[in-house]
């Protein structure tokens, strides 16, 4: 649905929720009440100088209308190549990205980190234009991507992070407070395994949800984590070299495989 359709949307169920009808509203506008009609109805055209009109009627800011209407537009799952490309081409432009993913105020990135505020303005406007937020007056912002988000797999950013976030991440002893490391392997049904990375998605988005929370509590309060969570058809080469049916199948084709 286009924006100009879900501004009409609101537009309706804001006149029905104040009890006015089309006929009340063509009074109020100065308007015959065809008109008003056609001006909702499918495919109708409604002027901004209406909208404004329409609004005063309701009492309402033309302002936050469009931010309500804003609020209501499709979520992103994924960036485009283009998009992606712009983030990481620029170290401080990532850096405000992945704040603004974790939803972290203006005011606390500022304090957090050695930028100046026309630094952070002018990155949050890049990200506005690419497409991740939509920024708003005081360094504001809203978060234009979907909770299921996830970077391109073999995409720029991904490939940042195994090239130089991955070491140093698995460098840790991971035996600090609150810390764990747990490699687990076996052999399970499709289906099943379906299951297992759903329910480990539900455990990075219970940890987003604590991390927005949490936002309330004082800085000296919070301590910075990050969870990785992986699941993946695959072996360690210790093991695949030493497999019984990965050794059958790179024999040579038409070779017999003995039994004894």
């Amino acid at each position: 649905m286009s924006t100009t359709a879900d501004l009409i949307t609101l537009l309706k169920a804001e006149l029905k929720a104040s009890g006015i009808t089309y006929a009340r509203l063509a009074q109020q506008l100065g308007m015959a009440e065809s008109s008003v009609k056609r001006m909702f109805g499918s495919g109708g055209d409604m002027p901004v100088s209406r909208i404004d009109d329409i609004c005063r009627v309701l009492r309402l800011d033309f302002a936050d209308l469009a931010r309500r209407v804003a609020d209501t537009q499709p979520l992103m799952l994924e960036l485009t190549l283009a998009q992606e490309k712009a983030v990481v081409a620029d170290r401080t432009l990532l850096v405000v990205a992945v704040c603004v993913m974790s939803q972290v105020p203006a005011e606390e990135i500022l304090a957090t980190y050695d930028l100046t505020e026309a630094k952070l303005v002018k990155a949050l406007t890049q990200l506005d234009r690419i497409g991740i937020i939509e920024l708003r007056p005081g360094n504001r912002y809203r978060l234009k991507l979907a909770k299921g988000f996830r970077w391109l797999p073999q995409g720029p950013v991904m490939e940042f992070f195994r090239k130089e976030v991955l070491d140093d991440y698995f460098a840790g002893g991971f035996d600090g407070e609150s810390e764990m490391l747990m490699v687990v392997h076996g052999e399970i049904g499709r289906g099943l395994a379906n299951s297992f990375r759903e329910r480990l998605m539900r455990v990075g988005q219970d940890f987003s949800n604590q991390h927005l929370a949490d936002q309330k509590l004082p800085p000296e309060q919070r301590r910075p984590y990050t969870i990785v969570i992986g699941m993946r058809s695959w072996l360690m080469q210790a093991l695949a070299q030493m497999h019984r049916r990965q050794a059958a199948s790179a024999a040579a084709p038409g070779a017999v495989r003995r039994r004894g």
